[in-house]
């Protein structure tokens, strides 16, 4: 599937993005560990967040839904899995894929995890050396790529992990699997990374000690209680429509109803930087996650050094900030971001090639971007099937003089099902081949 783009076009309106897939993941996961039935609205219904709910179904939960968002999880206890049949296969899902590695750790029973082409070459030997560590019986294929291979391990123990580098995925990978060692289990964090785990795992009565950048759980037996709560839209999914609205050249949008967590809010304050104007409205709660609806306009952006504290904070955004920079007047430098070589594609090169294609100045960096900000031409960009990747560039052809292509776009149905009927709607003249 392949996205063709008309040039420019006016990006205004109000709507929603889908509910947040990070939350959406550790939903499923922390209900179905739980005693009792959670229940939540604003579930992201797609590729990857069903292919964790197929997991725990193949496992012995009952999930229903997702049903308009709702979903509700029968939960088993921290003991109540069940051998699978077969591999569970997580699809393109690398949040689901570590996180579950750090979960099955603990199981009494053995499991495979695997994963499409593009998971299948996504490093996993970050998990797979902390939980043998703690005493997890784990192997994956050469390289320590997927499939991964859990057996039944006697006893986890508690460790004190310092991440190489910043990243939720394993921190959250660890904690889960000390809800089954003995002891406790604490990770340091170079730089902060989202903390939704530690919040839902509070929202279920398991609660984590944090003392500055280190984060602990105790082990043992002491339950997960059922609960209930809205999830709110996925500020990684609001990149795009925002971003759009501001290099459009006119226009106001308003996102409804969007995560702001606090480790999640990079990518506001790095756009503002620039010049942006983004506002953040009717702030409020939802469960244990604050959200806003945010307002933005069509703004002159400026080129700007990164700050490098905001990095990990904005690590999903970067596509959509990339587009940003190359409408912005002057140069934009990104470093400290050498996560990005390793999520679904190597976002770094596929950034600069994608850049290159449409006629802006890019230099790819070991640990990031250097882009000069131009004018888009029109042309051909390959998305190396990456979801962020497609979305990011469909919205050059705002500032192209020519209709932008971009193939290989089917895993955009991944995190953000629907949208291409949302940004159409919103203004950008996109069609799908």
């Amino acid at each position: 599937m392949d996205f063709r783009v008309s040039p420019g076009g006016r990006i205004a309106g109000r709507c929603r993005v889908p509910g947040d897939k990070s939350i959406s993941h550790r939903a499923v996961m922390l209900a179905a560990l739980a005693e009792g039935e959670s229940r939540f609205d604003g579930f992201l219904a797609g590729a990857d967040t069903l292919a964790t709910a197929a997991a725990f179904r193949a496992m012995g939960v009952s999930i229903d839904g997702p049903h308009d968002g709702q979903v509700s999880v029968q939960g088993v206890g921290l003991h109540g899995l069940r051998a699978p049949s077969g591999p569970l296969d997580m699809g393109n899902a690398g949040t689901g894929m570590r996180l579950l590695a750090g979960l099955l750790a603990g199981q009494r029973f053995g499991v495979t995890l695997i994963g499409d082409e593009s998971l299948s070459r996504r490093p996993m030997r970050r998990v797979i050396a902390p939980l043998r560590q703690m005493g997890a019986d784990i192997s994956a294929a050469e390289g320590d790529t997927p499939p991964l291979l859990l057996r039944p391990a006697a006893q986890l123990r508690g460790i004190d992990y310092l991440l190489p580098m910043a990243s939720a995925q394993v921190k959250s990978c660890l904690l889960l699997a000390g809800l089954y060692a003995q002891g406790r289990t604490c990770v340091t964090e170079p730089a902060p990374t989202r903390d939704h785990t530690e919040r839902m795992l509070a929202a279920f009565g398991r609660p984590v000690q944090r003392d500055g950048a280190r984060v602990c759980i105790e082990g043992g037996d002491t339950p997960l209680r059922a609960t209930s709560f809205a999830i709110p839209g996925d500020i990684s999914s609001a990149a795009f429509p925002l971003v759009a609205a501001l290099i459009a050249g006119q226009g106001e949008l308003l996102i409804e109803n969007v995560g702001i967590n606090p480790t999640r809010t990079g990518m506001l304050d790095i756009l503002r930087a620039m010049g942006g104007d983004i506002e953040l409205l009717n702030r409020r709660d939802a469960g244990a996650e604050p959200v806003a609806d945010i307002r933005v306009r069509a703004s002159r952006l400026s080129g700007i050094a990164v700050p490098p504290e905001l990095v990990p904070l904005a690590i999903d955004e970067f596509p959509a900030i990339a587009v940003a920079a190359a409408c912005a007047q002057g140069q934009t430098l990104i470093t400290g971001a050498q996560e990005l070589r390793v999520k679904e594609s190597d976002r770094i090169a596929a950034i600069a090639s994608g850049l290159a294609a449409l006629g802006i100045a890019a230099q790819a960096l070991p640990d990031g971007l250097r882009i000069q900000g131009g004018r888009f031409r029109g042309g051909v960009v390959e998305s190396h099937g990456d979801h962020r990747i497609a979305m990011a560039f469909s919205l050059a052809a705002l500032r192209a003089d020519a209709p932008v292509q971009i193939r290989d776009c089917v895993n955009v149905g991944t995190s953000f099902p629907g949208y291409v009927g949302l940004m159409r709607g919103l203004g950008l003249a996109i069609e799908v081949s």
